[in-house]
């Protein structure tokens, strides 16, 4: 049977070991930037891009015997051995890895590795970049032609500034390794202004590494307390009534989640904290809360949240589509915000609203059985003391409504 040769290259030279084996093959796929690799090899040439197209040539091929792959550093590291095994299985594939980027790149920079996170920026928004990479104490990316280093560092630049974060921002390390085991090497280091700021065109073969000092908190993944939240005037969801409702939002691993009227952002804090790739949208519409919130994503580094100013369920229609909902306030508009919400909700996804007032709720559960979703409804009374036998504190009752789509 024949099979698919995968050689990783490191720099510009082909290692004489993979000569012999690529000449056997009748066809190579290569991208241009090796084809100056190729002399003396004939096999036919099978073009790296688009990939779906070479896959499928890469299959006919394979019929007239082994079929070679050059691709840069180690194949199976965000490289086009995933693909080839996954088309054509395991049993049909051979990998012949060189180093990876990653480790050209530490080696340049005399960094270990072993304990740092690795993020592809390939087809990301841009948006969502700063939450991804600021939750992280030493981070290589892998750019894209979009997201370029100077790109990056504006967008880190900017959403820093826009909090107010200038602690932090005066605390990252940018470095930038391009072109890595060629003659164009080229390293490039700074603050997050001064990357921002660079003129230069960097080269799209790169690789960029962001560190920053760790913050240290010592605080809980979950079951933040009250006063460790900023908020004011004892406006806050109580601590009790918090878990529940993340509870009932059985939050994903990833996704979208909309925080409808935030108030503090307890719920949206709770959330990112407890979910570091969901994307939280916070929508809030008072100065107080605005600023409360903000406070709470510098403080706990939670830049996955996307603070949303403005009333719902007008701000609501700019958003992506949510895979989970919570309502904690809505201006008298719940019944707009709920059918909104539910239209937009993906299938299976969750809904869920806070109640204080008896009105809201009665509403709430007969709008989402008018939008077709499952409805339960729970009420919890929440009483505090210290000891027994001590004066007990009664919290008002709370009645949580889930919806399901």
């Amino acid at each position: 049977m024949s099979e698919i040769l995968i050689f990783g290259i490191s720099g510009e030279v082909l290692p004489q070991e993979h000569v012999s084996r690529l000449s056997r093959c009748p066809a190579v796929v290569v991208s241009r930037r090796f084809e100056p690799l190729m002399t003396g090899i004939s096999g036919r040439r099978i073009a790296i891009a688009p990939v779906r197209e070479m896959v499928d040539r890469v299959g006919e091929a394979l019929e007239q015997g082994d079929v070679a792959v050059l691709a840069s550093g180690d194949p199976l590291f965000f490289g086009i051995g995933r693909t080839m095994i996954e088309r054509f299985g395991p049993e049909r594939v051979r990998v012949f890895p060189a180093l990876s980027a990653v480790q050209l790149a530490c080696a340049r920079f005399k960094v270990p590795w072993d304990d740092l996170t690795l993020l592809s920026l390939h087809g990301r928004d841009p948006g969502s970049l700063p939450g991804r990479i600021l939750g992280h104490e030493k981070v290589m990316l892998f750019t894209d032609h979009r997201n370029s280093p100077n790109r990056i560092a504006d967008t880190l630049l900017q959403t820093l500034k826009k909090y107010g974060d200038e602690q932090r921002l005066q605390k990252i390390r940018i470095r930038v390794a391009e072109n890595l085991g060629t003659d164009e090497e080229r390293l490039t280091s700074g603050s997050v202004r001064e990357i921002a700021g660079k003129k230069m065109k960097f080269s799209p073969l790169n690789m960029m590494l962001i560190e920053q000092d760790p913050v240290e908190q010592n605080l809980p993944v979950f079951g933040l307390k009250e006063n460790e939240i900023t908020h004011s005037r004892g406006l806050i969801t109580k601590d009790e009534v918090r878990a529940v409702i993340l509870h009932c939002l059985r939050l994903p691993k990833r996704g979208v989640f909309w925080d409808v009227g935030g108030g503090s952002g307890s719920i949206s804090v709770e959330a990112a904290r407890m979910s570091p790739e969901l994307d939280v949208y916070t929508v809030e519409k008072k100065d107080e809360g605005l600023e409360n919130i903000r406070n709470n994503i510098v403080r706990f580094n939670l830049y996955t949240i996307h603070l949303v100013p403005g009333e719902a369920p007008e701000q609501l229609k700019t958003l992506p589509d949510p895979d989970r909902v919570f309502i904690g306030g809505s201006g008298g508009r719940l019944a707009e915000i709920i059918h909104h919400a539910a239209d937009r909700l993906i299938p299976g996804g969750l809904l869920v609203v806070s109640a204080v007032l008896a009105e809201t709720a009665a509403l709430a559960p007969e709008c989402m059985r008018a939008e077709g979703l499952e409805v339960e409804v729970r009420t919890i009374e929440i009483t505090r003391h210290a000891v027994q036998g001590a004066p007990e504190k009664k919290l008002n009752p709370i009645t949580i409504i889930t919806g399901r789509k």
